[in-house]
């Protein structure tokens, strides 16, 4: 395992190098690896293990989209898919890759399955970590690993076909056979992984519900619709509203970002930009500090994840959750971002016309 220095900090790391794919298939070639849930993270993870020469079955309900969409990605209904129950049943290591409500659900039923010396998979601590309230508890002669892509399905199966890898978090949280950590990052390889972080459960599933309704999603929507709404009430159109807070941001600042550091898209923007930004930052920190340190809060003590639970298994959550996003969607800032990326759309399309 390779240390490799995070800002003075020492961290342990797996690399591609150190843990080839070959290997990993060596660690692997007598298991079956089930994967159970074929929404989110299932199709990426199982495409990606199966281009790579593993042995994967998937499991998934008859009958629904997800189902469609599996038979449609090449799996061969009673040959590599399965329902649930026998997929569960077939593998060696179970991927359980259901939604979160969705594993508490059916818990019962994979814990029946899960016979000595299986391995059981998660891509999220939050099952285990939150096992007061989840009641997963898995039996003591199976090992439990955890490998957790850092970004979606989608995004982990296009870099893998683009010859790339999604960073990842890896963790043994039960080791019965002896062997679980070289599963887990057999595993991590397997799904494509570009480097492998080592983690816990806790840690995991704390940082993860705390990025998500943080800097990644909750904070960054709820920052873009208080700046929109300034702008428009101080007499800017929509468009100007949207493209100086949404538009800049996604198609030019945050690319540079990703490429080089935040000092690289300081240093690649005016003096009036970089005195701004440089200038008002702190305020920011100082502002979002305590509500973020309230939102870790909330993960810490298991509120969060109750509330996650408790909406997520409401019988008419979808309906629900769709009101939500239309009205996400509806509104004068997405509509607004619906045009323009229809203009950004049509520009694209007459340069590529014109070379």
């Amino acid at each position: 395992m390779a240390q490799i220095n995070f800002g003075g900090v020492d961290e342990n790391v797996v690399t591609r190098e150190e843990f080839p794919l070959e290997k990993a298939l060596a660690v692997l070639q007598d298991d079956t690896i089930a994967v159970i849930g074929y929404g989110v993270q299932g199709p990426g993870q199982a495409l990606n293990m199966r281009d790579n020469g593993f042995n994967v079955i998937v499991g998934q309900r008859r009958g629904t989209s997800s189902w469609d969409r599996a038979i449609n990605d090449g799996w061969v209904e009673g040959e590599t898919l399965f329902s649930l129950e026998e997929a569960a049943e077939r593998g060696t290591i179970v991927c359980n890759l259901l939604s979160d409500a969705g594993q508490i659900a059916l818990w019962p039923m994979l814990k029946e399955r899960l016979t000595a010396g299986k391995t059981l998979y998660f891509s999220h601590g939050f099952g285990i970590t939150f096992n007061d309230q989840t009641n997963i508890i898995p039996p003591a002669d199976v090992d439990v690993i955890l490998v957790a892509p850092k970004g979606s399905g989608t995004s982990l199966r296009r870099l893998f076909q683009a010859g790339g890898g999604l960073n990842s978090s890896f963790a043994v949280y039960q080791d019965a056979s002896g062997q679980a950590y070289e599963k887990a990052v057999a595993m991590g390889i397997g799904v494509g992984s570009g480097y492998l972080f080592e983690t816990d459960f806790k840690k995991e599933v704390y940082s993860d519900l705390t990025g998500e309704r943080g800097v990644l999603m909750g904070a960054l929507a709820g920052i873009i619709e208080a700046q929109y709404q300034v702008l428009r009430q101080r007499g800017h159109s929509p468009s100007e509203a949207f493209n100086e807070t949404v538009e800049e941001l996604t198609q030019s600042l945050v690319p540079l970002v990703g490429e080089n550091g935040m000092d690289w898209m300081f240093a690649n923007c005016s003096v009036t930009a970089q005195r701004g930004a440089l200038d008002w930052k702190g305020r920011f920190r100082e502002a979002t500090l305590p509500v973020l340190n309230e939102l870790y809060d909330s993960v810490a003590s298991g509120q969060e994840a109750a509330r996650t639970i408790e909406r997520g298994t409401t019988p008419n959550y979808r309906q629900e959750l769709d009101a939500e996003l239309k009205e996400v969607r509806d509104s004068e800032l997405w509509q607004t971002g619906a045009t323009v990326r229809q203009l950004r759309s049509k520009a694209a399309e007459k340069v590529e016309a014109l070379s």
